[in-house]
């Protein structure tokens, strides 16, 4: 299958692209790269902005070389800074995707997979989260997602196949050239933190959880690769309509217990420092991965201590 890939270039992106060429499909790629590296892939790569104005134009020129999907990555995905700037996310996230929506539709590109995120859920007060729990995001960025979704499915009025990803916490590394260079989340921050010789902050310990620290679950960022070809898969084969797949291992992690997991794989037995919770921060955010593997055929391969030792290397 010939596939473009917007976001290609950035930490998942790269992996997605590296797993779709072992596979023999034909990639190209979309990315402003203003994250992303060129040095991670090896295909054709389109610089564009997909929120500005004449993206559209050149999306559907590049689209009519005939692709039979499209996996949309591209977007802004920082909590706190969606906070801080809404306005920025809703154009970046949501004008992006109208763009590629549009163009798609002229080029009749039939496939769609969607990068969505847990951060759809906002915070559900439940064990492990199925997709048939109401969606509540409780931050811009979140509420980006969800709307992304929204708009995925209403294309299907002119016959675009399309599946929402919900990702949980992605991390680990298939390579060291394919790392993730952006210190966002809590294990590259940790690694960066011990590298530094500095002391590991823990954003409350006080949650209704076995070792009061919040628990979440975390995904080895191959999988997710897999889990996106999967997902094309699956749309090939499927009658034109829009579905939601969690992907996650099903398995929840506190932070101490990656913590504790980061002291073994580095061999440095460092402190940690506890802060204050953070505001919107869920005590437990675990994936129901029923219906992935049962719909898509898809289930994660890789544990906590396999990502905590890719991404350490």
């Amino acid at each position: 299958m010939k596939l473009l890939v917007t976001g290609g270039a950035g930490y998942i992106g790269s992996h997605v692209v590296h797993a779709a060429l072992q596979k023999g499909h034909e990639v190209e790629v979309v990315d402003d790269l203003s994250t992303g590296l060129v040095s991670r892939i090896s295909t054709p790569i389109h610089r564009i902005e997909l929120a500005q104005d004449r993206a559209e134009e050149a999306l559907a020129e590049i689209l009519a070389g005939g692709f039979d999907a499209v996996i949309h990555l591209a977007a802004k995905k920082q909590v706190g800074e969606s906070v801080l700037k809404p306005e920025h996310y809703y154009r970046e996230n949501v004008g992006g995707l109208l763009n590629l929506l549009e163009a798609m539709k002229l080029a009749k590109t039939p496939n769609l997979v969607f990068s969505s995120s847990a951060a759809a859920y906002g915070m559900p007060d439940v064990n492990r989260v199925s997709e048939t729990e109401i969606p509540m995001p409780i931050n811009p960025y979140g509420q980006t997602k969800l709307i992304g979704e929204w708009l995925a499915a209403n294309s299907n009025n002119w016959g675009l196949k399309s599946l929402s990803l919900r990702y949980f916490n992605v991390a680990g590394s298939a390579s060291r050239e394919l790392k993730d260079t952006a210190a966002l989340n809590l294990i590259p921050i940790v690694i960066n933190q011990i590298r530094a010789g500095q002391v590991p902050t823990v954003f409350g310990n006080d949650y209704p959880t076995p070792d009061g620290t919040c628990i979440r679950d975390y995904v080895h960022v191959s999988d997710l690769a897999d889990a996106h070809l999967a997902a094309v898969d699956y749309l090939e084969s499927s009658q034109p309509k829009h579905e939601v797949f969690n992907i996650g291992t099903g398995q929840g992690s506190s932070v101490l217990e990656v913590l504790d997991g980061l002291r073994k794989i580095s061999g440095v037995d460092f402190e940690h420092q506890v802060a204050p919770r953070r505001a919107g921060d869920p005590p437990r955010l675990v994936a129901d991965i029923t219906k992935a593997e049962m719909v898509m055929g898809f289930k994660a391969t890789k544990d906590l201590n396999d990502i905590l030792t890719s991404a350490w290397n």
